[in-house]
């Protein structure tokens, strides 16, 4: 369509006069969709083609600014210096709260709208800088093998999709006119692994899959939050690639009324055409078009500069491009990019609420909320706080990493396990001992210490020899140079020297390293950006395009008394927050007899046990057995810290075993054998805090697991099964280890006079009421779940759906009324012919504190009752 078409003469004449205010896009006389139009109308075909990459240039005769729409802040914002981190997304789904998604979302989002602000009137406009994200990833978590588990909110597809939204409504804010952030909802569709082959994956699943586990989640987000943006996903489904199928985006807009924009994975497109992916096209352009005919509008990554060519050799048409542009133009108009000053409310939120006292609260009590309380056998919890000795095992109980989980931000003030129990007992004796690695051959690293490190040769002065450059290249003369005893430096925004620019320097180190005991170390570091180790001129680690802070090692073998020549190089690039550690694992036979040292003294251990970020993510390159690519091949928790624990047993102390992981843990001994379980996750800044807090009994847990742990990988079909028979609670027929839903507390409570209707209509709501009654001393939360099952339903339908869910404080003695409305979507199946449907006939429901069949629910009754759903099936409209 014409612009002529669009606009009235007089508005037409009026752009194309190009005030001063119409270039800055401030004209408030006109939509959006109008200003839209106008600036697509004005852009050559390669200046359309540079907004269609995550890195828009400027348009500077059209003032149109630089943006980069790559931004993350899956549980706070992400890669962008000091920030809030909130608990992994896995342990926010544990909360069952809907509340406290919205209020951390809105925190977030807060905060990130104060960077952007700061970032820009510095001029800063780059990677982890502007207003679109890339949250939240509401994959469903189908089988607890993929590494990226820990980024979604569990198995279940309504859960994910109620909070989802409150997630979505958090970061997008409530303006009418202008959005806070952008969310974008990932990975679209039928995405959870495995990592190994996700470039070229075909996910096939049925149409009964389809419908009731991998849509209704993404659909509830663009209908219910309107989210604005979707990113499509790196497999195939059906036979094309995700980005490049129009079947999905023709359901996206078509069918659930979506109207924002989609983005691709990063480097999805070009996926299309290597080698060993998906292979659909032979070369760039032709996999550009097919993307955008397909309506992925925004690539991250290459591909789109092709677009240029591919329109010139006729693969594509520029109109088509406009749709994509203008779809983009709208977005930065929507978030208030060419506003004027003070038109956007958002503009006026503070930067001092980044890290703020308020938001350190609120991931406190986040944290707390995400605690599971597993096993607490004879009430061994909550631990007297007049105990005097206490051992501290496991090195998750010390570790920074398995706070953050993965796509984190950076807290100025992060509490460790150990750190949180030694602050709860100030008068006890808090040992700590790592007593094993997580899994063998993960290194237990630490700074290497300036006692091994020296200049020379001749190893006569201890450190290494510094070079820093005011500059990203390591070229020309150095600006300043020095001798560092060792490189264990967290500079975050305080630059090393004061004329040098925090996020663009970088740094060689060299020197010579020198053990006195032989054997195989773990040499590498941890750096933001760009990040090289030699060992002896040997390029042992090369971190050079990776854009998030990550530990990478090798192992080598040094002898005793050699000297070995080391450089290391450091690349600090547009980032917030810059950092360069340079670790080392040394071969250390006697973490176990440590261990049972510091056990044998101690009134009670306490284990850190569990898995860490450097086993379980995206795409790794994982070193260690039973990892691989970021996935898990096994679900048990590694034999390395079992055999410790079996060991500590024999001592006869008490014990308890706080597990600090992403996804599903098969904890079949300790499950037998250890007292109380509590599992924390990767709980976020304030992680340690929660935790002590909970073991000590000030916060009563009340945590629910977002997903299945299963008794043992055997239990469930192969990880490459899209088919969801067996996965999932709604799917298993087995005996779960811990079931969804599952969750203790320090509290009783008993539920009562469970009210529903005898008969409804198909297509009617179910009001339900019941009483709960808190029997203990304690006050405590409950969360209080709502089950439907249709036993008459054929097809692949599961066998029971979760239809709804409170989270509700019942002070003790009390006894409160619940009422809540089933509404008739969550009471549908999939009939023959793949419609959505309320059948007639009996329809079970159960409510309670757990599922209806969950195994260990201690005193909580779940009562059942069955309804009558009289007259023809109700098929529900798209």
């Amino acid at each position: 369509m014409t612009l002529n078409k669009i606009l009235p003469a007089f508005l037409l004449f009026s752009l194309f006069s190009c005030s001063h205010s119409l270039q800055k896009h401030e004209d408030a006389n006109f939509s959006f969709e109008q200003r839209a139009d106008y600036l697509v109308s004005q852009m050559t075909l390669a200046e359309k083609v540079s907004q269609m990459s995550y890195e828009s240039p400027a348009i500077d005769r059209l003032a149109i600014p630089e943006h980069n729409w790559w931004n993350e802040c899956l549980h706070g914002v992400a890669r962008a210096g000091v920030a809030t981190v909130f608990p992994q997304a896995i342990g926010m789904a544990s909360m069952w709260d809907r509340e406290q998604m919205f209020e951390v979302a809105n925190a977030i989002s807060d905060e990130a709208r104060a960077k952007h602000h700061n970032f820009a009137a510095k001029g800063k406009r780059g990677i982890y800088q502007g207003l679109s994200f890339w949250t939240p990833n509401v994959n469903i978590f189908r089988d607890p093998r993929w590494g990226r588990g820990m980024e979604t909110y569990g198995e279940d597809p309504y859960l994910t999709g109620e909070l989802g939204v409150q997630f979505i409504k958090g970061l997008q804010g409530d303006d009418d006119t202008y959005y806070k952030l952008i969310a974008t909802a990932k990975h679209f569709v039928v995405h959870s692994g495995p990592e190994s082959e996700r470039h070229s994956f075909n996910a096939t699943p049925s149409q009964f899959d389809m419908l009731n586990t991998y849509s209704p989640h993404f659909e509830k987000v663009v209908k219910e939050a309107g989210v604005y943006s979707v990113m499509c996903a790196y497999n195939s489904y059906n036979g094309l690639p995700c980005c490049g199928n129009k079947s999905l985006s023709n359901l996206l807009r078509e069918d659930w009324g979506f109207k924002g924009y989609i983005v691709s994975d990063c480097w999805a497109i070009n996926d299309f055409y290597m080698p060993n992916a998906h292979e659909v096209t032979s070369s760039k352009q032709e996999a550009a078009a097919m993307a955008v005919k397909a309506g992925t509008d925004l690539n991250c990554g290459d591909s789109y500069p092709s677009l240029v060519e591919a329109v010139k050799n006729g693969l594509i048409s520029e109109a088509e491009l406009d749709v994509s542009v203008k779809r983009l133009i709208l977005a930065r108009l929507k978030l208030g990019l060419f506003a004027p000053k003070g038109a956007v409310k958002y503009e006026k939120i503070s930067y001092d609420v980044v890290d703020s006292e308020m938001h350190r609260l609120l991931a406190l009590q986040t944290a707390r909320k995400s605690m599971v309380l597993l096993k607490n056998k004879n009430n061994l919890l909550p631990l007297d706080k007049a105990i005097k000795k206490v051992a501290v095992i496991g090195s998750n109980a010390n570790d920074l990493e398995v706070l953050l989980g993965n796509y984190n931000g950076y807290p100025s003030a992060p509490v460790t396990p150990l750190d949180g129990i030694k602050q709860k007992l100030p008068n006890a004796e808090v040992k700590y001992a790592a007593g094993c690695k997580l899994a063998e051959g993960l290194p237990i690293f630490e700074a290497i210490p300036s006692s091994v490190l020296f200049t020379d040769k001749a190893c006569t002065k201890n450190g290494l020899a510094a070079e820093y450059f005011n500059n990203k290249e390591l070229k020309g003369e150095p600006t300043h140079s020095r001798i560092d005893s060792n490189v264990d430096f967290v500079w975050g925004t305080t630059p090393p020297f004061e004329d040098l620019a925090y996020d663009e320097f970088s740094v060689r180190w060299t020197g010579v390293i020198k053990v006195k005991e032989s054997g195989d170390y773990a040499l590498g570091g941890e750096g933001f950006l760009g990040m090289k180790l030699f060992i002896e001129d040997s390029l042992i680690v090369d971190r050079s395009e990776v854009h998030h802070p990550h530990k990478e090692y090798e192992y080598v073998q040094l002898e005793a008394g050699k000297s070995y020549s080391i450089k290391l190089e450091y690349i600090q690039d547009n980032t917030e927050h810059a950092m360069m550690r340079l670790l080392w694992e040394k071969p250390n036979d006697n973490l176990a007899e440590e261990a049972i040292a510091i056990a044998k003294e101690a009134e009670v251990v306490i284990f850190c046990m569990g898995i860490s970020p450097l086993l379980e993510g995206e795409e790794m390159k994982v070193k260690v057995e039973g990892f691989a690519h970021g996935d898990r091949l096994d679900i048990k928790l590694p034999r390395t810290q079992t055999a410790l624990m079996k060991e500590i047993k024999k001592l006869g102390k008490p014990m308890v075993l706080v597990l600090l992981n992403g996804s599903a843990l098969a904890i079949n001994w300790e499950n037998e054998n250890i007292p109380a379980i509590v599992e924390a996750w990767y709980p976020g800044q304030a992680g340690g805090t929660a935790i002590a807090d909970v073991l000590f009994g000030d916060y009563n847990p009340a945590g629910r697991l977002p997903l299945t742990f299963y008794k043992s990988v055997d239990d469930i079909p192969a990880y490459s099964n899209y088919d969801m028979r067996g996965k999932t609670y709604r799917y298993f027929e087995g005996e779960a280890l811990y079931d969804f839903g599952f969750g203790l507390s320090y509290s009783d409570f008993t539920y009562s006079k469970l009210k529903t209707p005898d008969h409804i209509a198909p297509g009617d709501c179910v009001e339900i009421s019941v009483d709960i009654t808190n029997n203990s001393k304690i006050d405590g939360e409950e969360v209080i779940q709502c089950y439907a099952a249709n036993p008459q339903a054929g097809g692949v339908n599961p066998n029971k759906s979760l239809v709804e869910f409170q989270r509700v404080m019942i002070k003790a003695g009390e006894c409160k009324t619940i009422n809540f409305t089933i509404n008739p979507d969550q009471l549908m199946i999939v009939d023959e012919q793949f419609k959505k449907t309320v059948l007639a006939g009996e329809l079970k429901i159960s409510v309670g504190g757990a599922q209806p069949t969950a195994k260990r629910i201690r005193e909580r009754k779940v009562l059942t009752k069955t309804i009558l759903v009289e007259g023809s099936a109700f098929v529900m409209d798209k």
